[in-house]
């Protein structure tokens, strides 16, 4: 069921059922989302213009609205900026007071009004023209005085606002940030940001951690858990409770990785000769591995598919070599968790 299947059609009828809150968030959550629909359908080359003029201007985007929408504006220059387009907000009044000499030669401005004559722009609008610079404009009036100053419009389709009265901005601010949104992915796509830059503007916090790489976590050399096919197995269980992993690398003469050893492999092999065996009669032939510059959150997906798994040795990747497949490391989930990856 969709949201106006379950909604009344207006605020003004959720009011009249008397069906309370609930109905009330229905209608509005409806109404708005009936007008990102036509959004969506009324986008048209306008928009690709507005893509190839930012992202051809070589300096960076800078977003300004009044009230509302110049809160939206500071989302919008904030998503902007964290997906590989350099951006910032600059306050109209403000700039109307010195703040213009933010705004210099290769930036190109991204302005918001839904009426399109907001006072506060007169200055902001008048600086683009008097220096060249490109101008796009997100409103709903076609025949506005910032449309008709503007390089390219952006026009918001005609549709209520979502409050009873309709004059709070809810529906024209919820279309002016979705649109913000489509030119941040839309920018971010032409640009081929990958997930590595979207680490370099996020490195704190849950995000930051998911987009770590395993050789910034996994232990190295003497802590990982080697040992060679003709280990004894008296000698495979002391190293395996050395290092604390639960497993034990297996490895040929050439240092490469050929097997795994864990504790499942012991109960599965537990009799009266295992101590008298070798590890390479017991360990798992092709286990599963990582390559070193594999992202973390990738790292616990792998860990988590199919039969599920604590640990993971990272190896040299294929194209490396005579070192393709030598153990560089070994990762734990508990080193996901720390990270505060998982």
């Amino acid at each position: 069921m969709s949201v106006t299947d379950a909604a009344p059609a207006t605020i003004s009828d959720a009011l009249a059922t008397g069906e309370g809150d609930l109905a009330v968030a229905r209608a509005v959550l409806g109404t708005e989302a009936e007008a990102l629909a036509a959004l969506a359908a009324g986008l048209d080359a306008s928009f690709a213009r507005a893509v190839d003029l930012l992202a051809t201007s070589p300096g960076r985007v800078v977003v300004s609205g009044m009230g509302k929408s110049g809160h939206v504006g500071r989302k919008i220059a904030a998503t902007l900026a964290s997906t590989g387009t350099p951006a910032l907000f600059v306050h109209p009044a403000e700039a109307s007071h010195g703040d213009l000499g933010m705004i210099v030669p290769g930036d190109a401005v991204l302005a918001l009004s839904n009426s399109g004559e907001t006072a506060e722009l007169a200055d902001l609008v008048a600086h683009t023209r008097r220096f060249g610079l490109p101008l796009v404009a997100v409103t709903a009036r076609a025949a506005s005085a910032l449309a008709e100053a503007a390089d390219v419009v952006l026009l918001l389709p005609p549709a209520p606002e979502a409050c009873p009265m309709g004059l709070a901005p809810t529906t024209s601010t919820t279309m002016q940030l979705a649109l913000g949104d489509a030119l941040a992915v839309a920018l971010l796509t032409r640009r081929g940001f990958t997930a590595t830059d979207f680490r370099q503007f996020h490195p704190g916090g849950k995000l930051g951690a998911r987009l770590k790489r395993v050789r910034e976590l996994m232990h190295r050399g003497e802590a990982m858990p080697l040992a060679g096919p003709e280990t004894p197995m008296s000698a495979a269980l002391l190293r395996m409770t050395e290092k604390r992993f639960g497993c034990l690398g297996i490895v040929d003469a050439a240092g490469r990785l050929v097997g795994i050893l864990t504790d499942g492999d012991l109960r599965r092999a537990m009799g009266p000769d295992l101590l008298a065996r070798r590890a390479g009669e017991i360990m798992t032939r092709a286990p599963r591995t990582i390559g070193p510059e594999t992202l973390a959150v990738e790292a616990l997906r792998e860990m988590n598919q199919g039969h599920p798994i604590t640990t993971l040795f990272v190896v040299a990747p294929p194209g490396s070599g005579e070192h393709a497949g030598v153990p560089l490391g070994i990762l734990h989930i508990h080193d996901l968790l720390r990270a505060g990856v998982a």
